[in-house]
């Protein structure tokens, strides 16, 4: 019997359910999702484009991920700090990204953000892997329910909270968790799930910033 928000697919392995048996969607949950990054453009790329999925799917940003990193130079972020009004015009003319001025200028922000940020700490990741949270603070999510009720933690709601004092936009406690999910920083595969112990090592032997 198949565990609430657990699939087999057509391969005999079961994953969880989100993917909805799509291919690209189904390969970004096997390979990318909860897997522990430290590449700091990879880790600016993942939270802008956690801010632009905001009131969307997230398979709507994945589709688009592509022409989101050719509109903003690979979310190189010394190089997006300096876009200006000439390069807003140009993404709200890409009908390839998702076209929110608010957005698009929440990048370029955060860009220059980053940048103070990467100055600080020594690098994003440094930065980011200091807000893992303990054992204690919130466990892998074991069932649906479980993910589904609590999209925050308390842990979310503090590193979300420290960014908006550094001038960050577009981060809320939500959008942070969800950026948190995405990068590794825990590992909300669900129980059942051929990822989740996979996931677990992964983390076992990963190397903090």
């Amino acid at each position: 019997m198949e565990k609430p928000g657990i699939t087999i697919g057509e391969d005999g392995i079961a994953r969880c359910a989100w993917h909805g048996g799509l291919e690209d969607y189904r390969r970004y949950h096997d390979e990318e999702w909860g897997r522990p990054v430290t590449s700091d453009v990879r880790l600016f790329e993942k939270i802008c484009l956690e801010g632009f999925q905001s009131g969307l799917s997230w398979l709507t940003i994945l589709r688009k991920r592509e022409n989101f990193r050719a509109g903003f130079a690979g979310f190189d972020f010394e190089k997006v700090a300096q876009f200006g009004e000439n390069d807003i015009a140009r993404l709200l003319a890409d009908t390839g990204i998702i076209r929110h001025r608010g957005k698009i200028v929440s990048t370029i922000n955060n860009a220059a953000r980053a940048i103070e940020l990467r100055d600080e700490f020594g690098s994003l990741a440094k930065f980011f892997w200091g807000f893992e949270p303990g054992a204690h603070e919130r466990p892998a999510v074991m069932d649906l329910a479980t993910l589904r009720a609590n999209p925050t933690t308390d842990v979310s709601v503090k590193l979300s909270k420290n960014l908006k004092k550094r001038g960050w936009t577009f981060v809320g406690p939500t959008t942070v968790y969800a950026f948190m999910q995405a990068m590794g920083m825990v590992n909300d595969h669900l129980d059942g799930c051929f990822c989740q112990p996979q996931v677990d090592e992964m983390r076992l032997k990963f190397r903090r910033p």
